[in-house]
């Protein structure tokens, strides 16, 4: 038996998305009822918001209490928690009270940045138990799928960073939790085997990407289902914006699959499928509405698939 294939994309929110007119029926349309829309159309969606801010209980139930039975959230977390840097000013007070050491100043644009290492280490396990307790209404309303931790080209495969993805499943354990790298010498030739190993006994998600190659932040497009989980995330193939630093997040990712693109994907989609509980699919192209088009398409090349 095949395990169900979820497809979807990476946002609902995306300001080009809403501004593009080409998904949404209005562009005056409330909260609500674009996340209504959005699930009219897809069972599932990954949440961006929370890596640049850390949930909230009333954002979770707020999803929870607009999408239908079996419509699933795919949860990013929060910055810190995978090595990024987090903007200062949008920390909760709880967390900018438990800074014991504060960042360099950033210039006089933008505030600085705060690293998980500036924080008391009550501050560092307020910061895990905001995602344990704020995501609540998402669990009792079984719609959380899986926590995404998407890791930066620094977070390289050595001892110490081993350690840290085996102490995951103990601070969030009621959830599933999917693991992308970004570079980092995780699935290099001589290292993909017991990086996937190391997951698979962690009881963790491997992320399988399509992304452009070349560059020391890609990952080779490898379809692993570790877990019970299989998840690919799908980033677009603009390799000209890859590592460029644009005037919005969403210009990196300008590109529309063709249809033999996507083609390359469904047999290892149905592969992931026939060794996991359950797939997702997410398109993180969020330009406009170039996500929302492949996905469709997706959907319907994996359904004849």
């Amino acid at each position: 038996m095949s395990a169900p294939i979820l497809t979807g994309t990476c946002s609902w929110t995306d300001p080009t998305l809403i501004e593009c007119g080409r998904f949404y029926p209005r562009r005056s349309m409330s909260a609500r009822e674009r996340l209504v829309h959005y699930a009219e159309q897809f069972p599932i969606v990954e949440v961006d918001s929370t890596y640049y801010a850390p949930p909230t209980e009333r954002n979770a139930r707020l999803w929870a209490e607009r999408t239908p039975p079996g419509f699933v959230f795919d949860v990013k977390v929060f910055a810190l928690l995978t090595g990024h840097g987090a903007r200062i000013d949008r920390l909760p007070p709880e967390l900018r009270d438990a800074v014991e050491r504060p960042p360099r100043p950033a210039d006089d644009r933008r505030p600085p940045n705060v690293y998980l290492r500036h924080l008391s280490p009550a501050g560092i396990e307020a910061v895990w138990e905001l995602h344990r307790t704020a995501l609540q209404p998402l669990r009792d309303a079984s719609k959380l799928g899986a926590l995404l931790f998407q890791f930066p080209p620094w977070f390289r495969k050595d001892t110490r960073s081993e350690r840290y993805l085996a102490r995951l499943p103990e601070r969030l354990p009621d959830d599933r939790i999917a693991v992308e790298f970004r570079g980092g010498g995780w699935m290099e030739a001589g290292a993909a085997v017991n990086t996937l190993d190391l997951l698979e006994r962690h009881e963790l998600a491997y992320v399988s990407v399509d992304e452009p190659q070349g560059f020391e932040t890609s990952t080779p497009p490898v379809a692993a289902a570790t877990g019970g989980l299989g998840y690919v995330r799908l980033h677009g193939r603009n390799a000209a914006t890859w590592e460029a630093r644009t005037a919005c997040a969403s210009d990196r990712f300008n590109y529309l699959y063709t249809e033999d693109e996507l083609r390359e994907w469904v047999p290892r989609i149905h592969e992931l499928a026939g060794s996991a509980d359950v797939v997702h699919v997410l398109f993180n192209n969020n330009y406009q509405d170039v996500g929302v088009r492949n996905a469709r398409q997706m959907t319907l090349l994996l359904a004849d698939g």
